[in-house]
């Protein structure tokens, strides 16, 4: 393999890469950060953060940003748990609602995203307000929407618990023998949805326009793409991801609080860049949102396994981000 190409498989490979290589850099520390058990641990946590990164993807994709994933999180985790918690819980959120049938309350809270989805998109497409200040304002009232919610009497801002198991049983329950082989549902949805969105970037009209509209929105707008239309369709599906990846979380943890999903908007954003996904827009790619994801999975699991300083992990977490979109912008300065 000459140096060019050997250049070129680098550059083209990079995040596998570092995730190979972050991995065999713990495990020579301590080997047992390879059972099985481990790997299981990692997905498991990760699950609901790669959905909301790959919602995040699709706005980052058409140049834009979102700031308001991680409140929607904590809106659509407390609006389900709210609705599912055991009918001799002492300290029900609504003490006289019957019980529901449990997919009701996890069909709201993906439409509650999809709905903050679709104004984020319309007041980008329509107002003209740039992605970063719509969705900072949005981040901002539905954080206040979802304290108002939270701080209802009889709740009072309390911690909402008493989760129903058939509801809980969705984020922590698991397919096989109880043990390290065995496969958690939240995986395997998380799984699904990824399947999923890889359809829509590869093999619809919409994923193609998305690109386009990245890449360069003048010239989708005079190509005949409804730039207005799509990007409303684009935030309203990333809403809804963002959605369901609240009501997975509250699954997984058996409650919720209006402060769920905190930073998580950072995070998202953060494993799409380290993925790939350009922040100039236009480029990104399923497989490599989740190689993000994963990386930040393994550097928070892996580094506390070895006994890494909380600070440290940030720091090299911050390391990770700013060398990837230096990266990001060098090869965009290239093109040029």
């Amino acid at each position: 393999m000459t140096r060019k190409k050997l250049s070129g498989f680098v550059t083209q490979h990079a995040i596998y890469i570092v995730l190979i290589l972050l991995v065999a850099g713990i495990a020579l520390k301590d080997p047992r950060f390879l059972d099985i058990g481990i790997l299981r641990d990692i997905l498991l946590q990760n699950s609901t953060r790669a959905i909301i990164a790959l919602g995040a993807a699709f706005i980052l994709i058409t140049g834009g940003t979102d700031l308001s994933s991680g409140r929607v999180v904590g809106l659509t985790a407390v609006l389900s748990a709210s609705m599912l918690q055991l009918s001799d819980y002492p300290r029900r959120f609504f003490p006289d609602l019957p019980e529901l049938w449990v997919g009701l309350p996890i069909i709201l809270g993906i439409l509650a995203g999809l709905v903050v989805g679709l104004i984020n998109g319309w007041v980008v497409a329509k107002l003209n307000v740039p992605p970063f200040i719509a969705t900072l304002g949005t981040m901002v009232i539905v954080y206040g929407v979802n304290s108002i919610y939270f701080d209802m009497k009889p709740n009072e801002s309390q911690p909402i618990a008493g989760l129903r198991p058939d509801f809980t049983n969705i984020g922590s329950g698991f397919f096989g023998p109880n043990g390290p082989y065995s496969i958690p549902y939240i995986v395997i949805i998380a799984i699904v949805v990824s399947l999923i969105v890889w359809v829509i970037f590869n093999k619809t009209r919409l994923g193609k326009n998305m690109y386009a509209i990245g890449g360069n929105v003048q010239a989708a707008t005079v190509s005949g793409i409804r730039v207005a239309r799509n990007l409303i369709g684009i935030y309203a599906i990333a809403g809804a991801l963002y959605g369901l990846g609240g009501v997975l979380e509250a699954a997984r943890t058996g409650g919720a609080t209006n402060n769920y999903g905190n930073m998580y908007e950072l995070d998202a954003i953060a494993a799409c860049v380290v993925g790939g996904v350009s922040t100039a827009g236009g480029i990104g790619t399923v497989p490599g949102v989740l190689a993000g994801v994963l990386i930040f999975g393994v550097i928070n699991y892996g580094l506390t396994f070895i006994g890494v300083s909380p600070y440290w992990q940030l720091i090299i977490k911050g390391l990770i981000i700013v060398a990837a979109v230096a990266f990001d912008i060098r090869k965009y300065l290239a093109k040029k």
